[in-house]
C-alpha cells in the first residue's frame, strides 16, 4: 500500500505509543514498554511526565486538571498529583484482562476498556464489560457483552459514548445517562475485515479509525460508511487524535508490529497528516 504523501513524522524512537490526547498546546500519549507517559509538541521537542511501572495505557484529566492513568499489569487507575502517582481504583475485579483505552467524561467520570482474556498467553477471545470509576472512586460495571472494548470518544453535549469493540470489528454507541450510567446501546458502524482499536470524532459526527491489523487510518460514518481513508505504508496505525490549535492535525500512533517484542525495536513513531473536518468531543 503506497504512503499518502502528506503524512509526516513528529516524534520517533518509541517502542509502542497509544493513547494520544491532545491538552494545552501538546500532544500526551503513553509509550507502553519504556513505562512513560509523554507530551510533544509541533516542534518535536518532548517531555516524560510520569513514569508507570505496571504499563500507561488510557489517560484522561478531571475538570480540575489531574492527568488520570490507565496502569495495565495491575489493572489500576491512577492519578498524578504533585508529581507522584497514587491508586484511585482497583479495576481488577471486573477486567477479565489487561486494562487499556479510556475516555473521561466532563464531570471527572472515567470509563476504562479491557482485553477480556491473556491475548499474549494465547487465550480466546471473550466477552468482557466496560467500566466506569465515578469521582469518589467507586468502581461500577457500566456495560457488559462487549468483545475488547478498546478506544472511547464521548460526543460534544456528553450524551453519546462510542466505543471500538475490537475483536467485533465494530464500533458500538451507547446513551450516557445524567448519573454515567450507559444505556440504549446500538450498533455505529459495522467494520467487517478491520480491527479498530484508537478512535477519535470530529465536528461532523465521524470518527477516524485506527485498524491494528491494517495500514491505513479510516474516517467511518454513523451507519459504516468509509468516507476517507490515509494510507501510512507498511506502518500499522494503532491509534489517533485530531488537535492541533484548530483540531485539524490529525495525529496517528505508528509502528511496526504489537507485542512485547516491540521493547528491543523503538521503531514506533508520531506521525501527523491534515484534515479538512476539526475534532470534537472527548478526548
Amino acid at each position: 500500500m503506497a504512503r499518502d504523501a502528506g503524512v509526516e513524522v513528529l516524534l520517533e524512537g518509541l517502542t509502542f505509543p497509544e493513547a494520544p490526547r491532545w491538552r494545552d498546546g501538546r500532544l500526551w500519549f503513553s509509550d507502553f514498554y519504556s513505562h512513560r507517559v509523554l507530551a510533544v509538541g509541533l516542534d518535536g521537542r518532548s517531555e516524560t511526565v510520569a513514569t508507570v511501572p505496571a504499563r500507561p495505557s488510557g489517560l484522561g484529566w478531571r475538570p480540575d486538571g489531574t492527568l488520570l492513568v490507565v496502569a495495565m499489569l495491575d489493572r489500576t487507575l491512577l492519578e498524578l498529583s504533585d508529581g507522584a502517582l497514587r491508586k484511585v481504583a482497583d479495576l481488577g475485579q471486573l477486567a477479565g484482562g489487561l486494562c487499556n483505552d479510556m475516555v473521561v467524561d466532563a464531570a471527572g467520570r472515567a470509563y476504562v476498556g479491557n482485553f477480556g482474556y491473556d491475548r499474549h498467553a494465547g487465550e480466546a477471545p471473550r466477552e468482557t464489560c466496560l467500566i466506569r470509576v465515578d469521582p469518589d472512586g467507586t468502581v461500577v460495571r457500566a456495560a457488559d457483552g462487549l468483545m475488547f472494548p478498546n478506544g472511547m470518544v464521548i460526543s460534544p453535549d456528553g450524551k453519546t459514548l462510542v466505543v471500538a469493540e475490537t475483536y467485533a470489528h465494530r464500533l458500538s454507541a451507547f446513551a450516557i445517562g445524567a448519573d454515567g450510567a450507559l444505556g440504549g446501546r446500538r450498533l455505529f458502524a459495522d467494520l467487517p475485515g478491520s480491527f479498530p482499536d484508537g478512535i477519535c470524532l470530529d465536528a461532523e459526527g465521524a470518527v477516524w479509525v485506527a485498524d491494528a491489523r491494517g495500514h491505513e487510518v479510516s474516517r467511518v460514518l454513523e451507519g459504516g460508511r468509509v468516507a476517507q481513508r490515509i494510507p501510512i505504508g507498511e506502518r500499522t496505525v494503532f491509534a489517533c487524535m485530531l488537535g492541533g490549535a484548530d483540531r485539524r492535525t490529525l495525529f496517528l500512533c505508528t509502528c511496526t508490529g504489537s507485542g512485547p517484542a516491540m521493547a528491543e525495536k523503538t521503531d514506533g513513531k508520531i506521525e501527523l497528516v491534515r484534515v479538512a473536518v476539526p475534532g470534537a468531543g472527548r478526548p
